[in-house]
């Protein structure tokens, strides 16, 4: 089949992709909860209020283990204080570099970009948001689908 050539190029336009949110998450392993938090950027500061955020669904009595991987801002000093004012019942578990096992919380990442974005067009960022705070909201009660996923018996 022939086709005659164009006398331009075609050009697509599309959304603007440089904006972004972050989004904190963490599923407690016991109950399969999902607690997530979206800000503007990742750094110390922001990690610290997701902490905070953390500390009150933790269970009276119940000592947390919180799994990390080595990001900078999990490593910040204005934790210190969050951290010694809490070790009795907050401990930090780093992965190990380049680790072959993803945190829980990747696994759920995976699904929710799946779920929520794959195969879609989002003209906005608000709308991207939208998308995956639906996704999110299913998974707010423990239930099911997390407890598989984060392997919870």
């Amino acid at each position: 089949m022939w086709i005659p050539p164009e006398s331009r190029d075609p050009v697509v336009m599309h959304a603007p992709t440089r904006k972004s949110v972050a989004c904190f998450g963490a599923v407690n392993l016991s109950t399969g909860r999902l607690v997530m938090r979206f800000c503007a950027v990742f750094n110390g500061e922001t990690f610290e209020a997701f902490v905070r955020r953390l500390l009150r669904h933790r269970r009276a009595g119940r000592h947390m283990v919180l799994v990390l991987d080595n990001a900078a801002y999990h490593h910040a000093r204005v934790l210190k204080p969050l951290l010694h004012k809490h070790r009795r019942h907050l401990s930090l578990f780093f992965l190990p570099p380049y680790s072959l096992q993803p945190s829980t919380i990747e696994r759920v990442w995976k699904l929710t970009r799946r779920l929520a974005t794959h195969n879609r067009h989002f003209p906005t960022l608000p709308a991207v948001l939208d998308a995956v705070t639906a996704c999110f909201s299913r998974w707010h009660r423990p239930n099911e689908t997390l407890r598989r996923l984060c392997c919870i018996s």
